[in-house]
């Protein structure tokens, strides 16, 4: 079974940070793209970033390109979503995703998702 568990989600001021964390089971992911997607009240879900299997390319939303950065640690099947910058818009349930064929803005429905961890940014 592939499951897929993020951590690091809560409560934070704007211009604050946060740390997302998501770890993939099983080996099958050591060569699947790994990233995040969040869905904000009221809205669909959107694409925030992607990571390669091999570590890249890396891809961004526009939205949040410059605030946040994605990396794996490939040995432990392991994503990493560092939020910094933060801002009210950025509220959201975030979401664990994996796919064979990548993760980017071209991304319509990874085929792995996790439970969602909230982030909540005050104003």
């Amino acid at each position: 079974q592939v499951q897929l568990g993020e951590s690091g989600g809560g409560l934070v001021q704007a211009g604050g940070s946060l740390r997302l964390s998501c770890a993939a089971s099983g080996r099958t992911f050591s060569r699947y793209a790994m990233g995040w997607f969040r869905q904000a009240p009221g809205k669909e879900r959107e694409f925030v970033a992607g990571i390669g299997w091999t570590g890249s390319p890396t891809y961004y939303a526009d939205s949040v390109k410059g605030r946040f950065t994605i990396s794996r640690v490939h040995a432990k099947n392991t994503v990493i979503l560092q939020m910094n910058s933060l801002k009210p818009d950025d509220t959201a349930v975030y979401y664990c995703v994996g796919d064979e064929g990548g993760i980017s803005g071209a991304t319509t429905q990874p085929t792995y998702w996790g439970q969602g961890t909230q982030v909540t940014v005050s104003s």
